[in-house]
């Protein structure tokens, strides 16, 4: 029988590719029949083989040959796997997704700002950049979190996501996440991060930096579905409460 591997497991407690896919249709809002999305950072590229399932061609693209070896084995139509390092990347897409927390691994803001700026001009006129982050109260709080799942054929699956380090005063941390299948052993530091955490105004602030011309944040993916089963999304108001841990969507469009 078949083994889950750390991508399949990753799939299964991270990502949430469809409804993520959903409310970056949404909020593109663009007319093209075939709109191409290009998922940066894109690990085994769950979110660009959902865009593709439904809206239209997809690129993922990734540094690693391990991801995109995974990506290649579980995409169908539509997708295209693009071994290369985002900041040498220049495919035109109409939307372009930096999510699973991408923005950490840059620690420095004029780095930061070369990527976005990279971004924005390989979009389509009209076109989305779309990145997300944590934080809240507990952003800088070490410790383990544990979530039981049902993989896809009942396997029993144990996802812990540990804050290893957690720096404030450089906003950088140190993470890592631990599997667990069927009560055997532990597959530690299956994936691990050193990220830094990019607060809400100095996302926004670098993105109108780097050319967007609107910038806004989503703090849902949306539900409500129109009668051509397009995905209505709502940005966050200024002065809206927020959840406390939060996630949200930071997504910059360009000129149309």
């Amino acid at each position: 029988m078949a083994t889950l591997d750390r991508f399949d497991l990753y799939e299964l407690a991270v990502t949430n590719a469809g409804p993520l896919a959903a409310m970056l249709h949404g909020a593109w809002a663009g007319t093209s029949r075939r709109p191409v999305l290009r998922e940066d950072f894109s690990g085994s590229g769950a979110l660009a083989r959902a865009w593709a399932e439904r809206f239209g061609a997809a690129i993922a693209v990734d540094r690693d040959a391990a991801p995109l070896k995974a990506c290649a084995a579980r995409a169908g139509e539509g997708v295209e796997c693009v071994r290369q390092d985002v900041r040498r990347c220049r495919r035109k897409a109409d939307v372009i997704a930096a999510t699973n927390f991408a923005m950490g691994y840059w620690h420095a803001r004029v780095d930061l700002l070369a990527y976005l700026r990279l971004a924005a001009g390989c979009l389509k006129r009209g076109g989305l950049f779309c990145c997300d982050l944590y934080g809240g109260s507990d952003a800088f709080t070490t410790g383990t979190w544990t979530k039981r799942l049902r993989g896809p054929k009942g396997e029993r699956v144990e996802y812990r996501w540990q804050q290893v380090e957690a720096m404030p005063q450089t906003g950088l941390v140190r993470n890592a996440i631990h599997f667990r299948v069927d009560g055997g052993p532990v597959l530690r530091d299956a994936f691990t991060y050193h990220w830094r955490l990019w607060s809400i105004p100095e996302m926004t602030d670098a993105m109108r930096e780097a050319g967007f011309s609107e910038v806004r944040v989503f703090d849902r993916l949306g539900d409500a579905i129109d009668s051509e089963g397009r995905v209505h999304v709502r940005p966050l108001g200024d002065d809206e409460p927020m959840d406390d841990p939060f996630v949200v969507y930071v997504a910059g469009r360009m000129g149309g």
